[in-house]
């Protein structure tokens, strides 16, 4: 069965408390009335009424999983701290000649340069529709100083160098435990009934089941780049094949859930036989919603990056169809874990990312969806200044992008740090202590999805250690 709305799944360390779902405006301005729609109950499904302003907006996450040797992707192009890079990357720095030049409007302290494959990343940075996030990365309590995790005195994230642990703490935002529900997931429990029609989850995915779409009572729905992937094999055991269209018939019928408890006496099989014409129902109408083509002038790299970006403008494209008026996507692209050949390895991979990110934003641009849809790039961790004599090794600060026509671009968000060897945050290796926690970077998102200031806190349950959501300000500043 193709996984779409609902299944069980870890409970959030926070509790949703009714209370707090009225009268609360958004961290965005927008009035807000939040909604946790319980989709699969095995007695009874109940909803709270939720309304939103802001119009269509999507979310898309990037996952770079490995670990994106993120520093030679936003290295420093200055004339000395380009040459402090040099000196501690040695046979992994860039040659300073061959970067391409980025012109922040904001103070940054260094002139920094972009990987020279992705020059489609620099264009809509200097366009104002990109910008890029300094030095992010799991933490549990702000302004954690090199001295505090020497000593032991400051908590620090759980398995901090391990795949595994980090790639999941970036989609939870749980530092501090393994497993939990993802902050994505918490969010669409929130606001998923916005939508119009429910019968298809907020959350997509382009690459299957994941932590960062897990919530209490929503999940993803998987697609492929192909689309909805329908249900086989529902009809009972030697049924005839001249009776198969029949039987989906009265599976996709209304009528079919006066009849369970006739067919089925026990609770568990009622609920597996409605989730499952539920599932049917889901792909037909993702596949009548996104059937027509995207216009016909847009192009698309030859990747599988690029065919997945342009299922999720096709998707966005069939938003209206879909009843849809709020929706996240996840995209994980593998193969960051480049303990060698970084050099060679990131100009092919970071190329693939930049022409499909230039595709999607143009498409968005014809679509007229440029200012609803935010791009984001999340990976497992930073990696280390210093090589190990063919690669870089696991780290942890690291720097990410966000681009969308609603990004207030051309700058860099956060601290960009100094590089040289055994500097204030340097931890051993060049392994950099973030300045920038991922709750402050997700609650900026979360807020222009249309997250309560008093609900953001349900949503990243360590917020209010980096950032008060009840101050006038906006957690960084790059959206709203």
């Amino acid at each position: 069965m193709n996984s779409h709305s609902a299944s069980a799944r870890p409970v959030s360390p926070t509790a949703l408390n009714r209370r707090r779902f009225l009268g609360q405006s958004s961290c965005a301005g927008i009035s807000a009335l939040p909604a946790l729609s319980t989709l699969v109950n095995l007695a009874t499904t109940s909803a709270l009424a939720a309304e939103t302003g802001g119009g269509y907006r999507a979310l898309v996450c990037l996952l770079l999983t490995g670990g994106n040797d993120s520093f030679n992707m936003l290295p420093p192009r200055g004339v000395a701290e380009h040459a402090e890079y040099a000196q501690v990357r040695q046979d992994l720095a860039l040659a300073r000649g061959d970067l391409l030049p980025l012109n922040p409007s904001n103070a940054v302290g260094r002139e920094l340069g972009l990987h020279p494959s992705m020059p489609e990343l620099a264009s809509l940075f200097e366009s104002g529709r990109a910008a890029f996030i300094a030095n992010v990365g799991t933490l549990l309590q702000a302004d954690t100083r090199k001295e505090q995790v020497e000593n032991g005195s400051v908590p620090v994230p759980s398995g901090l160098y391990s795949h595994s642990d980090q790639v999941e703490q970036w989609q939870t935002s749980l530092p501090q435990t393994r497993g939990g529900t993802g902050w994505a997931g918490r969010m669409a429990d929130l606001l998923h009934s916005v939508n119009a029609d429910r019968r298809l989850s907020m959350n997509l995915s382009l690459s299957g089941s994941n932590a960062w779409q897990a919530g209490r009572n929503n999940a993803e729905y998987a697609i492929t780049t192909e689309g909805a992937e329908g249900l086989h094999d529902y009809a009972p055991p030697g049924t005839p094949l001249a009776d198969v269209p029949s039987i989906q018939t009265r599976v996709n019928s209304a009528a079919v859930d006066s009849q369970l408890a006739l067919v089925y006496r026990n609770l568990l099989q009622q609920a597996f036989a409605s989730s499952r014409r539920n599932a049917i129902e889901a792909a037909e109408l993702f596949r009548a919603a996104t059937a027509p083509e995207l216009p016909a002038t847009l192009t698309w790299p030859g990747s599988h990056l690029g065919d997945q970006l342009k299922r999720i403008a096709r998707t966005i494209a069939g938003r209206d169809r879909l009843g849809v008026s709020r929706q996240t996507f996840f995209v994980e692209y593998g193969g960051w874990d480049h303990h060698d050949e970084v050099i060679a390895n990131q100009q092919g991979m970071l190329r693939e990312v930049s022409e499909a990110i230039g595709a999607f934003q143009r498409a968005l641009e014809v679509l007229g969806v440029a200012e609803n849809v935010v791009l984001f790039s999340v990976s497992d961790f930073g990696r280390s200044l210093s090589s190990n004599g063919r690669g870089s090794d696991h780290a942890w600060g690291g720097n990410a992008f966000v681009v969308g026509g609603a990004v207030k671009g051309r700058r860099i968000y956060g601290k960009y740090p100094a590089l040289f060897a055994d500097n204030p945050l340097d931890i051993g290796r060049g392994r950099l202590i973030p300045t920038t926690s991922v709750d402050q970077y997700f609650a900026e998102l979360a807020c222009w999805m249309g997250v309560s200031r008093t609900d953001l806190s349900t949503v990243l349950p360590n917020i209010g250690r980096f950032y008060d959501p009840m101050s006038a300000s906006a957690p960084m500043g790059f959206l709203l």
